[in-house]
């Protein structure tokens, strides 16, 4: 057994605790214990803001660049070791994890690229009849106070990657919570940024029960803003406590992928596929309806449940295998509860439906009606409901008519329906001819309606949101 501890300010605290105030983290496909990490108590959250309020950080920007690049390095070089803990807390399978690692390179990375830069403006005032000789100039301060992080199970590093390095590049002081799940991955990403140089104040990991410490994260006076990813009810209750603070949610998706009649349909089966189950569809941008024009959705369904069959799923531990488990045996259960919904309701079933423990087999139903609480909710798993519709006002009106507007992805071959979809469609992304969840680990991300109130994460995007935008004039000839 592993015994881990909180890290407050860079240094373990809480190891060797009783069992009564301590987590024990679990593989989810053999049930083992992983590592043991401590409760952190409400006195322990409180030191963690109070270390982190009394230090003003000093990084230059060439310092912090050096600080995520040996990360990165870091990151890269140990990605044997990464992936491993990935799969063993997680459920995930080694590919999956894998790919997870070198996406948390990538953020370390354009993390370090964008310290570079500088992020100001300038304005020159005599450009109106009532102008001055004068220039305006912007900058971006880090906040007063402390950002708090809240991250979830489905990217047990990659998650809390794109909460720290943001915060990092620009400055800040940051208490991170991630997801008790899934603990120890965001516990040795820590590690290396001390190793890589990060001082100890800018950054601390508290392990706990969040109903014991979340309010304490979300309404302690020295939070300045709040960042969380996770479920839709969990962040509308943490925007209806945070009170008058900045507060950044990423919440869940309900992603379709529109089908055309133009479409190429080897390739938009693929990506159906792919979309549906990488990371064992524990993903908010995930395939969760595939919407399909009558004329090709026989020929398409075809191919989808040829290629589903083909997906190998089991021992998330078994490096040739396409997906593993999924967090646990509750949320199999429920998934399964929703396709027999679903199936009740006169969906059919084509080929999956079947479940042992935490693994449930990636599953194909069409006949799918988007009144059923399968795809009107957001089902969390490797699931492929197929829907038919028959126009592109059709498909505009089933993939909007959820709470949800995260992603999208379409498929087809015509300019003038992709720009129909751009504009029409009510999410935060278009994806054409690729998954819902392609993006960049710098680009703009993020969802509106239930999905999130329009902030973005990404990289680029986080950092703004992180910083305080400061004007100042000068007198210019």
């Amino acid at each position: 057994m592993i015994i881990e501890a909180l890290r407050l300010a860079g240094e373990k605290v809480g190891a060797g605790r009783t069992p009564e105030r301590s987590i024990a983290v679990r593989n989810p496909y053999t049930g083992a214990t992983v590592g043991t990490v401590p409760k952190a108590s409400l006195d322990e959250v409180r030191r963690a803001f109070a270390i982190a309020r009394a230090y003003q950080p000093r990084l230059t920007r060439f310092e912090r660049s050096n600080i995520l690049n040996r990360a990165a390095a870091s990151v890269r070089g140990r990605s044997a070791e990464i992936v491993a803990l990935i799969t063993a807390e997680s459920g995930l399978c080694l590919k999956d994890a894998l790919y997870e690692a070198g996406r948390v390179a990538d953020v370390l990375m354009f993390g370090a690229n964008e310290c570079l830069k500088d992020d100001g403006q300038i304005f020159s005032c005599d450009i109106t009849p009532h102008g001055r000789r004068r220039r305006v100039f912007t900058q971006r301060d880090p906040l007063l106070g402390v950002i708090s992080a809240i991250t979830p199970f489905n990217h047990p590093m990659n998650q809390v990657a794109h909460k720290i390095v943001p915060a990092l590049a620009t400055n800040n002081r940051m208490v991170l919570k991630p997801s008790e799940k899934v603990p120890l991955s965001a516990l040795l990403l820590a590690d290396i940024l001390y190793e890589a140089g990060l001082p100890g104040p800018m950054l601390s990991v508290l392990t706990g029960d969040p109903a014991e410490i979340a309010d304490e994260l979300l309404t302690h006076p020295d939070v300045d803003l709040v960042t969380f990813t996770g479920g839709v009810a969990i962040g509308k209750s943490i925007a209806a406590k945070v009170g008058y603070r900045r507060v950044v949610l990423e919440l869940g998706g309900n992603d379709p992928l529109i089908v055309m009649d133009d479409a190429d349909l080897d390739e938009a089966s693929s990506l159906a596929v792919q979309g549906s189950y990488k990371n064992s569809g524990q993903r908010c941008t995930a395939v969760k309806r595939i919407l399909v024009h009558q004329a090709v959705a026989a020929r398409f369904t075809e191919l989808v449940v040829e290629k589903t069959r083909a997906w190998t799923y089991g021992d998330p531990a078994d490096a040739g295998l396409d997906m593993g488990t999924v967090i646990d045996e509750a949320a199999a259960r429920l998934f399964e509860a929703r396709v027999d919904a679903a199936l009740a309701q006169g969906a059919r079933l084509l080929c999956g439906h079947r479940r042992q423990g935490a693994l449930y087999a990636p599953t194909v139903l069409d006949r799918v009606d988007p009144a059923m609480t399968l795809v009107r909710e957001e089902t969390f798993g490797p699931v492929s409901p197929i829907i038919g519709f028959g126009s592109v006002d059709e498909a505009i009106a089933i993939a909007n008519g959820t709470a949800y507007g995260l992603s999208s992805a379409v498929c087809t071959q015509r300019l003038d329906v992709i720009t129909r979809f751009v504009n029409e469609l009510h999410v935060g992304t278009v994806n054409v001819r690729e998954v819902p969840g392609y993006r960049l680990e710098l680009t703009p991300f993020g969802g509106i309606k239930d999905s999130g109130l329009g902030y973005k994460e990404g990289v680029q995007e986080a950092m703004k949101s992180f910083t305080n935008l400061k004007t100042y004039s000068l007198p210019w000839a």
